[in-house]
């Protein structure tokens, strides 16, 4: 499980071990490094003499009662995010000598929490950064936030007729929003409405594009897709628009790929594709201007700069590259003016800036000391014993036989199955059982051991297969299905890595296990540069130390498709923001949600619940089952609770 390059000594590793271990000089070059403390370093301008060590501000924020499980948002990245796409598009447009620009929108679904899109619509002003909106709600939160008379409004999703009249009614107040037809159904709406209300719309058409993407989106785009006109239905919408003289209103072409695109190729064939209907759109007389090529701006998660799901084979900049030489290349060819380009990279923009900190409670481990011999014991046992103890002079020598370890397991298993057996017919106790199972365990770790820095061509795939046996379970103080629900509805890989300890070498393989009672609440699919692994790196944890695990690139979507799973409501968060002398400043703290706010989301009512208990506990009080102070304390631990967090406290 080690990598190559990484240090195989526990007394000789490095924070580079860590690293490159973790995948963290890949995945996290930008912003994340490891100090010499062994902590996480934040680097949120991308200068790495101006950092935090995330640690320290963990603890600080404890002060400030501000408990784990935690979300850290750094809003310098993510004006650094748009910093860096907007220079890519800037320069690609300087390489090229693009006559128009770029001017992008920002999807509210992928974090709708004000704090995220406030902070987005500020740092966005000196390029008219708009939104995108994608149902009624999501449009009024637009129209709350965008003041800039030519920042975009882009609205997207199904359109009831208030939905048109509302974005057409916005653009009298100034506003730019642009009615996207999506469905062809819209195109009679937008007609009806504009002849009700005596103002036009700006509108722009989706296309359904032949291209399809790859990936765990595919399935969503192409000409099966959930949105978008099709050849025919454009067609007849643009006559429908023209006999209701609307047509000199059209002027943005849209279409969307997914939300993680990983291979370049298939974008390129989309640009190419767009690029000719938005042609065609402008020789049927619609005075074009901007073409939106969607989402899908894809976050390298595992850094590997693959195709894979979890990866991306291309840079920004490539992208931005790409965008604009194939849409110039498609207009200069039929001597039709460049449009203004538009994207709705969401996730690009988001992932990086914030990070989820969970605590761990415990693990499952198995002690590994095996108590000596004190009486006679059952066959089963001795003969484990005598199988640890020639495994143990096996690897003393620097002979490396791998026929012989393969026999001791084969053997060690054996032997195990011998005492279940026994067990079973009642002819071993429960003591021997447990010592029966321990020293299996000893045995798959001196075995593991020895192995882990030999030539893995040569060793047997059983013994490759002993980590699962020593895998342990870290119990983790989260919920899976509020705070990362993506790994479990769509096996989403997002690095996950210890926060601190990163100068000391992972002795111990584990997944975790988050605090519902679903079994698949857990964590146990993690990057592998390019691939996946079932186990993570971890260490073992220490008599009443923390140990602190971050979930990194999680900005986007994680915060708001959460759900309530066993009433584990929001975590805490706070957005950091670094000051001029190098220190931070928190700018926002947003509570968790509390029991309470957890009741009353399922339509309970923490009053009446309290009243109903009240009422019971008289009661037993009355039938002298229950002392007045224990009554007491029970309301006064239920009325604390209901206050505090759903998540473990000290």
């Amino acid at each position: 499980m080690t990598p190559s390059k990484a240090s195989t000594n526990k007394y000789d590793w490095t924070t580079k071990d860590s690293s490159i271990l973790y995948g963290l000089d890949r995945w996290g070059k930008d912003y994340f490094s490891i100090n010499e403390s062994g902590n996480i370093l934040i680097t949120p301008k991308d200068d790495k003499s101006k950092g935090i060590d995330l640690l320290v501000l963990l603890k600080e924020l404890e002060g400030r009662n501000l408990k784990l499980p935690l979300l850290v948002r750094f809003d310098d990245i993510l004006e650094n995010r748009l910093d860096k796409i907007h220079q890519a598009f800037g320069e690609a447009i300087s390489k090229y000598k693009y006559q128009n620009h770029y001017q992008g929108v920002f999807p509210i679904k992928c974090n709708q929490q004000r704090q995220v899109v406030e902070k987005i619509i500020t740092y966005g002003q000196k390029w008219k950064f708009g939104l995108e909106a994608g149902s009624k709600a999501e449009l009024l939160i637009a129209l709350s936030l965008i003041d800039d008379p030519m920042a975009l409004l882009i609205c997207n999703g199904y359109k009831d007729m208030k939905y048109i009249e509302t974005a057409i009614l916005a653009r009298q107040l100034g506003k730019k929003p642009v009615v996207v037809i999506e469905q062809f159904e819209e195109v009679e709406r937008i007609i009806a409405a504009s002849k009700k209300l005596g103002a036009d719309p700006l509108i722009g058409i989706r296309a359904k594009l032949s291209s399809q993407s790859s990936g765990r989106w595919g399935s969503s785009t192409g000409e099966s897709s959930k949105f978008g006109l099709s050849m025919p239905d454009i067609v007849k919408a643009i006559k429908k628009l023209k006999d209701a003289n609307l047509l000199q209103e059209l002027k943005l072409l849209h279409f969307h790929l997914g939300s993680q695109i990983n291979d370049i190729a298939i974008l390129k064939d989309a640009l190419q594709e767009a690029g000719h209907i938005y042609i065609e759109l402008n020789r049927f007389g619609a005075p074009m201007g901007y073409l939106d090529v969607g989402g899908g701006l894809g976050v390298d998660y595992d850094g590997s700069k693959t195709a894979s799901a979890a990866s991306t084979n291309y840079s920004l900049q490539n992208y931005a590259n790409d965008v604009v030489a194939n849409i110039q290349e498609c207009c200069e060819s039929h001597d039709v003016k460049v449009p203004t380009l538009i994207s709705e990279s969401g996730r690009a923009i988001s992932s990086h800036y914030s990070i989820l900190i969970f605590n761990v409670l415990g693990s499952n481990s198995t002690p590994l000391d095996i108590p000596k011999k004190e009486q006679e014991e059952s066959l089963p046992v001795q003969n484990l014993r005598e199988t640890l103890n020639s495994l143990l002079n096996i690897v003393k020598t620097d002979e490396i036989d791998f026929q012989k370890l393969q026999e001791a397991w084969n053997d060690a298993l054996k032997f195990k199955d011998d005492a279940l057996t026994a067990f079973r017919l009642g002819y071993l106790n429960l003591t021997e059982r447990a010592l029966a199972e321990q020293i299996t365990l000893k045995c798959a770790y001196t075995l593991a051991t020895f192995i882990s820095d030999k030539d893995d061509a040569w060793i047997p795939k059983e013994l490759k297969e002993l980590n699962m046996v020593l895998s342990e379970t870290y119990y983790a103080n989260l919920s899976i299905f509020r705070s990362a629900p993506d790994t479990w509805a769509i096996e989403q890989l997002f690095p996950v890595m210890p926060i601190h300890r990163l100068d000391e070498k992972p002795t111990r393989l584990g997944h975790f296990a988050d605090l519902t009672c679903d079994s698949d609440g857990r964590l146990a699919k993690f990057i592998n540069n390019g691939q996946s692994k079932d186990l993570l790196e971890l260490h073992q944890l220490k008599p009443k130390e923390d140990y602190w695990i971050g979930v990194f690139l999680s900005g986007a979507y994680q915060e708001v498709m959460g759900n309530l799973h066993n009433l584990f409501g929001t975590t805490n968060a706070v957005h950091i923001r670094l000051t001029d002398n190098g220190g931070y400043q928190v700018e926002h703290v947003i509570r968790g949600a509390s029991k309470a706010d957890v009741l009353k989301a399922m339509e309970h009512e923490p009053q009446r619940l309290l009243e109903k208990l009240r009422m019971t506990s008289e009661k037993a009080i009355q039938d002298g089952q229950l002392k007045i102070n224990d009554a007491q304390r029970l309301m006064d631990h239920i009325e604390n609770s209901l206050r505090q967090s759903t998540y473990l406290q000290d």
